[in-house]
């Protein structure tokens, strides 16, 4: 067994390939953080493709599935070290928007990787947003937009982390079908992710 072979067997979304091959690597006596880091380069490399229309959501779906029963097998390993999670991220819905879809797979995909994701739904009011991260410390907080109408409520929820004294604690990402870089420059956030993808990586950045 080669050192790349979960992730390959995930990139090709093998799924009782990927199972087998993590319970053996695990007796084999190879660490759980460099089995997790073969796993994550996986979804990134499948994201990658997402980009360039060789796979599509449903596939990221799967391998998101398959991730997930891969850290299923992890977590008894994990816990025994006393591995904390990699980081903390809140992520919402805006406020007047009920659509959770994209934010539903952008949770599912950080969770994945190892974050700790406090999801507040949807419809999320600017004052819900503040309370969880002052309650989670956080360092990222993302925002899920999918009607145009909501834009003001993006701005809304900013203002209310600036007003809150807890602007500089954070980075601020947002994304959605409507959403573009100029709606992220004229709502004051720090990043907008095309999809969920470039969330995961942009969390990742922010807790290297």
């Amino acid at each position: 067994m080669s050192n790349n072979d979960i992730y390959e067997a995930l990139v090709n979304l093998e799924e009782k390939k990927v199972k087998q091959l993590v319970s053996q690597s695990l007796e084999k006596g190879m660490a759980p953080e460099e089995i997790m880091e073969q796993l994550q380069k996986a979804l990134i490399e499948i994201g990658d493709r997402f980009e360039r229309e060789e796979c599509y959501v449903p596939d990221l779906i799967y391998s998101g599935a398959i991730m997930k029963d891969a850290v299923e097998l992890l977590g008894p390993k994990i816990k025994e070290k006393g591995a904390e999670a990699k980081g903390k991220v809140v992520v919402g819905t805006v406020y007047g928007d009920i659509h959770d879809i994209g934010k539903d797979l952008v949770v599912m995909l950080l969770q994945n990787a190892g974050f700790d994701v406090v999801d507040l739904g949807v419809d999320v009011k600017p004052e819900k947003f503040v309370e969880a991260i002052k309650e989670s410390g956080a360092k990222v907080v993302g925002m899920s937009c999918l009607l145009t109408i909501s834009f003001d409520a993006i701005s809304k929820t900013v203002k209310a982390i600036e007003d809150a004294g807890i602007r500089d604690q954070v980075s601020i990402m947002i994304g959605g079908a409507p959403v573009t870089e100029l709606v992220k420059d004229k709502t004051g956030c720090d990043y907008y992710g095309k999809d969920a993808i470039h969330g995961l990586r942009f969390v990742s950045e922010a807790y290297s």
